[in-house]
């Protein structure tokens, strides 16, 4: 039996920049393969002491699952530790459109969604299938983020359907784009083809997770105008508010829901 290991890397980001990527692999029999799930807000996903405001604690949901299914994955958290700012300069997609932001705000974030894409597209999925005993293919791949992450993750999975077969969507930050252009974006890419299976989800137990789960619901009923219902799911607890205590208990359902349900995906 090989025991469970986290492993840190450190890769090349755009710009010169270096970016940190951890990677979890549960206890596992030689020879033995996991789908793979792959996230924002690394910092968030393995322990408290990297992140003051709690821990989604991944492995421990990892772990459970087997325990219980029999069923694990490797988890690959992407940090994005540097300034609040700059990571909503990183997981905000310009090609869904302009933000739409308080006038207030003295310096409007850059932009860099489709490089962050790009990093794990063409960067971290294939390190991560070359050094990791994970399972290659659609429907062995999911991705995952909360807030802007979750932004992010609707963007990847949705851009590339041919490699993600799931995408958990934890309190999105969609109100930074208007709704005309969050139904311009979603019916250009939303293609007839086999699309990701969407888990939306968002609290309610303060103003910024009021207001993120009232633009969730609008850009459900978009995407429930032209994408396959059967692909959609939303979740939405008024009584929670929005950290990763609340996206904790939230995740281990998307794990269950994608490592036992991801052929049908």
């Amino acid at each position: 039996m090989i025991e469970e290991k986290l492993t840190e890397l450190i890769m090349d980001y755009q710009g010169g920049k270096k970016k940190k990527v951890r990677v979890f692999v549960p206890e596992h029999e030689e020879g033995e393969t996991f789908p793979v799930i792959y996230m924002t807000d690394g910092q968030s996903l393995f322990d408290e002491e990297s992140n003051p405001y709690g821990c989604w604690h991944t492995r421990e949901a990892v772990k459970e699952q087997r325990a219980a299914g029999g069923k694990g994955a490797v988890i690959v958290g992407i940090h994005n530790d540097d300034s609040p700012f700059e990571r909503a300069q990183e997981l905000t997609p310009k090609s869904i459109g302009e933000l739409f932001i308080p006038i207030e705000m003295e310096v409007v974030p850059e932009q860099q969604g489709e490089i962050f894409d790009e990093f794990v597209v063409n960067s971290v999925i294939p390190a991560i299938e070359e050094k990791f005993p994970v399972r290659k293919g659609r429907n062995n791949t999911a991705f995952c983020g909360s807030s802007s992450g979750g932004v992010q993750s609707l963007f990847t999975a949705v851009t590339h359907p041919d490699l993600f077969c799931a995408a958990g969507v934890f309190s999105p930050a969609i109100m930074i784009y208007t709704p005309e252009d969050m139904k311009k974006w979603i019916t250009a890419v939303v293609r007839d083809k086999k699309m990701p299976f969407l888990y939306f989800y968002a609290g309610g137990a303060d103003e910024q997770e009021k207001l993120i789960a009232h633009s969730m619901e609008t850009v459900y009923d978009i995407f429930m105008e032209c994408y396959p219902h059967e692909k959609m799911t939303e979740v939405i607890l008024p009584d929670k508010p929005h950290n990763e205590t609340s996206w904790e208990p939230i995740f281990k359902d998307f794990l269950h829901t994608f490592v036992t349900r991801s052929e049908e995906f």
